[in-house]
């Protein structure tokens, strides 16, 4: 007997039709007799707490708009498949200590992420802004010797060694760039593996290579640790990307060395979103801005679907689940 009966599947339209579109859906309703889906359109989490309680499911598959579970959670739930990130929204830190098993998309979106890491670099690389604005809004051209870069054999120095950073690592194979990694708990073997180098610290990562790459994950090691001593070790003309998470930088900084005009910088992500219509980041010939876009990209959301179908059916069969919340997670979560 299969010990997944019942799955309440909680996806508005969009979701169902970006996140399981087609033979998708079809897959994720075969995996349990029992197959309810609710639309959270304008449900309230105690109406949803209601829906719970007259048919307790095993599992429930999230999305961005389920609300809350409220408590006392369903005696049957046992396993929360998250299809996209942060599950804070959702859950308590106490309902998973207590056991409530919590996956989320995991590893799924890093290929995109580490895709828009790479768009910022060669955007700072090849002055796509001041281009911008030299063309599109004063009908200039280039000089003769125009202040572009390529990032054929460039030194590379990335902050992080997670999913993202190994995936951003092989994007930056054709490249042949020196590679250097900063990281206080990754595996210097397995970077070296890559062809990286193990920069000596944080300070070395900033002082010694052309492009910088932010792909930390935000946590107590990592908030702030990037201040604005670091940002003027960066050479002239080099380059400053974060695509993970605003709070690891010292953000005023960076935009008081960014408005000084030496160096590049990439930004996707920032210490409040949507960024203030008149922040001084807006309008600056030397920054390349995304909206938090980083990833997933809208055609690759079936990505994280597929995932959260490999985790059902894993869990159905009793076997180990990837991208598992702990309560160590849970509080790295934003």
């Amino acid at each position: 007997m299969p010990s997944l009966q019942s799955l309440l599947a909680v996806l508005n339209p969009a979701e169902q039709a970006h996140f399981y579109p087609g033979a998708l859906f079809d897959e994720l309703r075969s995996l349990a007799p029992e197959f309810r889906v609710v639309d959270p359109t304008g449900v309230k989490p105690e109406t949803f707490a209601q829906v719970l309680a007259a048919n307790p499911p095993d599992v429930v598959l999230s999305c961005w708009h389920t609300p809350r579970l409220a408590e006392p959670l369903p005696a049957r739930l046992r396993y929360l498949c998250h299809t996209t990130g942060s599950v804070r929204h959702l859950v308590t830190r106490d309902q998973i200590t207590r056991g409530l098993l919590v996956t989320n998309w995991g590893s799924a979106i890093s290929r995109t992420v580490a895709e828009c890491a790479l768009y910022h670099v060669l955007a700072c690389l090849r002055r796509a802004m001041h281009w911008t604005f030299t063309m599109h809004r004063e009908g200039g051209w280039r000089e003769e010797h125009a202040e572009v870069a390529s990032l054929f054999e460039r030194r590379v120095g990335i902050h992080g060694y997670g999913a993202i950073a190994r995936e951003f690592l092989r994007l930056l194979a054709p490249f042949d760039c020196q590679v250097a990694v900063f990281a206080p708990d990754f595996d210097a073997a397995a970077a070296a593996r890559t062809g990286a180098r193990v920069a000596p610290s944080l300070d070395a990562l900033f002082a010694e290579n052309d492009v910088i790459v932010e792909l930390a994950p935000l946590n107590a090691a990592t908030r702030g640790a990037v201040t604005e001593r670091h940002f003027r070790l960066i050479r002239p003309g080099g380059v400053f990307v974060n695509v993970a998470r605003a709070g690891i930088t010292d953000e005023a900084a960076l935009l008081r060395v960014a408005q000084e005009g030496k160096i590049q910088v990439g930004l996707d992500v920032y210490a409040e979103e949507p960024l203030a219509p008149d922040h001084g980041f807006r309008g600056l010939r030397n920054v390349s801005l995304t909206p938090h876009i980083a990833g997933p990209t809208v055609d690759r959301y079936p990505d994280a679907g597929r995932q959260a179908i490999r985790n059902l059916r894993a869990f159905a069969a009793g076997e180990p689940l990837a991208a598992v919340i702990t309560p160590e997670l849970f509080d790295q979560q934003t």
